[in-house]
């Protein structure tokens, strides 16, 4: 590691690289094509950040790029890369969908020596001449099994081969798929594998509950559990629709919280995420999609508002919390038979699943007991038995009463007298809605009759 590196890692509070930083730096910076398979929240982006930018030279022009799968994930890996780059005197640009395109071509005109990118919007600009790669030495792929799947992957092997022919490719990835073990079909590169799931440590203890809810009381749930001290949860969403249905009505019911959808513009996202990082928000509406490996500190809650389909889903959804050794808690919502669908098919993996329930504003895993109403008490009878301390005292004098049993009696008396003497509330005849007519049906019948 280079000694700006190093000054700056301890600057930052940590003690040592993490299990994927530690294993891909040498073969990174050694120009070798590098698989990374690392836990979520175990320091990807860092990984390969710190070899990819030892090796670029400033002032060179644009010698690396790094594709992500979404617009916040750009940012935020831009965000993390140019912390670093600046070290090194090195310029990085994020260029994503969405945002204004003669805006990105002026800050490319800096001639970065880093872009962020997601693989539409970077297409699009090296065809259209804006943007020049023949200087590219490396293009790492984040989010690999994602970017890696459907149109995305003819985008990234169409951007891979724009570059140099000898360019150094790095993918990255928390989940192994199919086409991970393919890529040197796909891209023509053998491909060094690293996975170092088994012996990360990072992760933080977090508990999957399942809390059983209805579909059409799943909103008030929501509602009720931001009335948790300190609770802020990101909460995943199958469908759009749905979520802005919710959103919607959380709106009207002024809730804590906001959305992030890709139909946003990427003004609103930023600011949905921003205060929800801050804590002015407490519930973050979002799709796998949007919220794929986004990084927010500290994160207690996840909440699967609909439940995922896939493992590689849950995987990506849970990852969002206990991230860093921090605790986490993950909600996953729905009717018995969801949830019996969701434990089978996680049965394969070592979540352990726990049913919670919402008592008392908190959570809890003891199950509630229905409390019994009390028996109605005999006429005469006493409704509770007389306790020791009114049993126990000095005896009366035989022929007399104590004052507070003559002050009894006089009460028992004259309670007795009112209820004599109030009269019986008078039942009210309850009108049957099917005799509402009755009378009309009954002249009907007659004027039938005298027209027969």
């Amino acid at each position: 590691m280079l000694e700006q590196y190093q000054a700056h890692f301890k600057a930052l509070g940590y003690d040592a690289p993490t299990a994927i930083q530690s294993a891909v730096y040498g073969p990174l910076a050694g120009d070798q094509n590098v698989l990374g398979l690392a836990p979520t929240g175990s320091g990807k982006t860092v990984a390969f950040t710190l070899p990819a930018l030892a090796n670029l030279l400033p002032g060179d022009g644009t010698q690396l790029l790094v594709l992500e799968p979404s617009q916040e994930l750009a940012i935020q890996t831009s965000r993390v890369m140019r912390d670093w780059a600046k070290l090194l005197d090195l310029k990085v640009v994020a260029l994503t969908g969405g945002a204004n395109v003669k805006r990105q071509t002026e800050r490319l005109k800096k001639r970065p020596e880093v872009i962020v990118a997601t693989p539409g919007r970077l297409l699009n600009m090296i065809q259209d001449k804006k943007l020049k790669v023949h200087l590219v030495s490396l293009i790492i792929v984040d989010e690999a099994d994602d970017l890696l799947t459907g149109e995305t992957l003819e985008t990234v092997r169409a951007v891979a081969q724009a570059a140099p022919a000898d360019v150094q490719l790095g993918f990255f990835s928390a989940t192994d798929t199919a086409i991970l073990h393919e890529l040197d079909k796909w891209f023509g590169q053998e491909v060094t594998r690293i996975d170092v799931r088994d012996q990360d440590n990072t992760q933080g203890q977090v508990r999957h509950g399942l809390l059983e809810v209805g579909m059409g009381k799943r909103d008030q749930m929501l509602k009720r559990l931001t009335a948790l001290p300190n609770f802020r949860a990101l909460v995943f969403f199958k469908q759009s629709n749905t979520l802005r249905h919710t959103a919607t009505k959380f709106y009207h019911d002024h809730v804590s919280a906001a959305s992030l959808t890709s139909d946003l513009r990427q003004v609103q996202r930023e600011k949905a995420l921003q205060d929800f990082r801050q804590g002015r928000i407490k519930l973050l509406l979002t799709t796998d999609v949007a919220a794929r490996g986004l990084d927010i500190p500290k994160l207690p809650a996840v909440i699967n508002y609909d439940l995922p389909q896939s493992v590689n889903e849950y995987v990506h959804r849970v990852g969002r919390t206990g991230r860093m050794g921090e605790p986490g808690q993950v909600i996953s919502l729905g009717d018995d038979h969801d949830l019996r669908n969701l434990k089978k098919l996680l049965k394969e993996t070592d979540y352990t699943f726990t049913p919670v329930y919402f008592q008392g504003k908190a959570l809890t895993t003891e199950r509630p007991v229905a409390v019994k109403p009390a028996a109605t008490a005999e006429p005469g009878t006493p409704a509770t038995a007389p306790t020791k301390a009114t049993q126990v005292g000095t005896a009366p004098v035989a022929g007399t009463k104590p004052a507070a049993a003559k002050a009894a009696a006089v009460t028992k008396t004259q309670a007795a007298a009112a209820t004599q003497n109030t009269p019986k509330p008078k039942n009210k005849k309850h009108k049957n809605r099917h005799s509402k007519n009755k009378g009309m049906r009954k002249k009907w019948r007659d004027r039938d009759a005298r027209n027969d």
